[in-house]
């Protein structure tokens, strides 16, 4: 496998960028035109000296915005740990550099586009969870990874990554239509990585967990739910839990999706809106180029539904039950469990219901293990695959829970553990373990709601408690606040990083400068300012009772009316997406 280059120099002149590759036996350039933006290979000897020169770790790649072409670099890495020998990085900070020395060409109104532009896409580079590696390839599963071609050992890192985890792969679309510079285009996941070295029994062995989320149907809470037509899920993440001991290495995979049909969740400013599912669209033409793809590329599908089994949430689960009944595949299963209502008052010890229930499948869906020869001793024969409405909270406690229950499979056949022992009574581990989980819960929750997860109380404790009530109520509180009023610009930010929407700077009508309804800042501010001068009222008693009691009812009346004139048509006052029409359910 052809590595990217480490070691970088970024050398800068008025008419080009020069990337010096500076690892051991190393003599490429790569140049970039600032002006006519070609890309091509030279060599240390044609950097000129006058060049202003500074490290750099790694290129994201390009993006064209109004003012044209921005070089996107990684300026600063922390090592997260290594990998069979390999370093793994997060990419901790990024400078934008746009190719044109001035802006004087641009007009006001393209000058505050261009500004908006750049402001989103700082706002995913500012995003945490951006990992890579320049000798390992971090897309793929061990598994994957096992069973490949002596053609494919040969590609290069961003060849042969799993590009529904490349989140870079629309910007490094110039780099990758030219192989001869892939040694400088270094694949990116979005995600979460941790790794510890761990001691049981005396036996040291290295514990790994990798979540990978998709760039395919990527974006936040409300705007992105269910799939596309070619049948990518909302919030997809491949989450991988890794043993290494000894030279052998046991790998345990799950997938969370949103469930794979057409259906919605607008924001209203209500706190839960209601979903709507299409009542036009070809569900299961998109639920079976769902399923079709995850059996070709993990096998069996055991569906474990964690949504509510009345209410709002009901028909979700009904349709989803009745599709799985109509596909009639013998290589999917379904199982629903009422999280909410099993486990209701707090009695969290009925979780065992739903692992008792999935225990035999999960044994035979097994784990892979390789030994220390190379050797494959089992495969993992398929994948649970979770979700709740968000794919975050109830998904990411079961995920926990079931890979507590391989780990003390894989680490007793690894004579780690002794007979009778089990995972959960090592306690030094134990606590690793669980953190690691809540640590991987906040940093999906961060990623698609904006907060940390909710229940990661029980995921580091294993027990429900009134301190994780409360901090569920800050962190749902902080989600109704994004998901209404900042959520849109969040997903327009996504899209245009992502490539789902293009900057044309000849476009007559920017889509930035279509102007906001009046409504979504007139109202509530007048709610506000009611509201407050209500409370003023109350605090600034008048003349007499009758006066005080009066500018009490104008204004407790101003600001309860402004409420429910904003309820009964909040979608008015919500911050929707600009560039990507997402899509309107009937």
């Amino acid at each position: 496998m052809a590595a990217v280059y480490e070691q970088l120099k970024l050398h800068i002149t008025p008419e080009k960028f020069y990337v010096e590759a500076c690892d051991d036996g190393a003599d490429d350039v790569l140049t970039i035109d600032r002006v006519s933006t070609e890309v091509t290979l030279a060599a240390k000897k044609d950097v000129p000296p006058s060049a202003v020169t500074r490290p750099i770790f790694g290129i994201l790649g390009t993006i064209h915005l109004v003012a044209g072409n921005y070089l996107v670099v990684i300026t600063k890495k922390m090592k997260v740990g290594e990998f069979f020998n390999h370093v793994i990085w997060k990419a901790t900070d990024f400078d934008v550099l746009s190719y044109k020395k001035t802006m004087l060409h641009l007009t006001d109104i393209q000058l505050q586009d261009n500004k908006t532009f750049l402001t989103m896409l700082n706002q995913v580079l500012s995003m945490d969870g951006f990992y890579f590696s320049t000798t390992y390839d971090l897309t793929h599963t061990l598994q994957r990874l096992s069973n490949t071609s002596p053609e494919f050992q040969e590609m290069s890192l961003l060849e042969r990554a799993d590009q529904r985890f490349v989140w870079n792969g629309h910007l490094l679309r110039e780099l990758s239509a030219q192989p001869e510079v892939h040694r400088f285009a270094l694949p990116v996941l979005h995600g979460f990585i941790t790794m510890h070295s761990c001691s049981v029994n005396g036996k040291s062995f290295d514990w790994i967990l990798i979540s990978r989320r998709s760039c395919f149907r990527a974006g936040v809470r409300y705007y992105v739910r269910g799939i596309d037509s070619e049948g990518h899920a909302a919030n997809f993440v491949e989450t991988e839990q890794i043993v290494h001991y000894n030279g052998n290495k046991a790998s345990f995979v799950q997938t969370r999706g949103s469930i794979p049909f057409f259906w919605s969740q607008r924001p209203n400013l209500k706190y839960k809106p209601m979903p709507q599912i299409n009542k036009v669209a070809n569900h299961m033409d998109g639920f079976q180029r769902h399923f079709d793809s995850q059996v070709i590329i993990y096998g069996k599908q055991v569906i474990i539904n964690l949504v509510n089994h009345k209410g709002s949430e009901k028909p979700l689960e009904q349709t989803f039950a009745n599709m799985v009944t109509s596909l009639g595949s013998g290589m999917i299963r379904y199982v629903a469990f009422d999280f909410h209502k099993e486990c209701k008052n707090m009695r969290w010890d009925r979780l065992s219901i739903l692992l008792d229930q999935v225990a035999e499948i999960q044994d035979e869906l097994s784990y892979f293990l390789v030994d220390s020869a190379g050797k494959v001793v089992t495969n993992q024969e398929g994948v649970f695959r979770s979700n709740c409405m968000d794919c975050l909270d109830r998904t990411n406690v079961i995920q926990s829970m079931l890979a507590r229950r391989s780990l003390q499979s894989q680490l007793q056949r690894l004579g780690i553990l002794h007979v009778g022992q089990k995972v959960e009574e090592q306690d030094e581990f134990e606590k690793i373990y669980k953190n690691a989980w809540a640590d991987n819960a906040n940093a999906c929750a961060k990623q698609y709601a904006g907060t940390g997860a909710l229940k990661t109380d029980f995921t580091r404790t294993g027990k429900r408690t009134r301190l994780g009530l409360i901090m569920d109520g800050w962190n749902s509180l902080l989600r109704y606040y994004k998901n209404n009023f900042s959520d849109g610009f969040r997903q327009d930010s996504i899209d245009l990083f992502l490539g789902n929407y293009s900057v044309d700077e000849l476009e007559s009508h920017s889509p930035l400068s279509i102007p906001r309804d009046w409504k979504f800042l007139a109202l509530p501010i007048i709610m506000v300012v009611a509201f407050s001068m209500c409370i003023i009222c109350l605090l600034m008693a008048g003349d007499t009772w009758t006066e005080t009691l009066a500018y009490v009812l104008f204004w407790g009346v101003a600001s309860i009316g402004t409420f429910f004139i904003i309820l009964y048509n909040g979608k008015d006052f919500v911050d929707a997406p600009r560039l990507v029409q997402k899509e309107k359910i009937d």
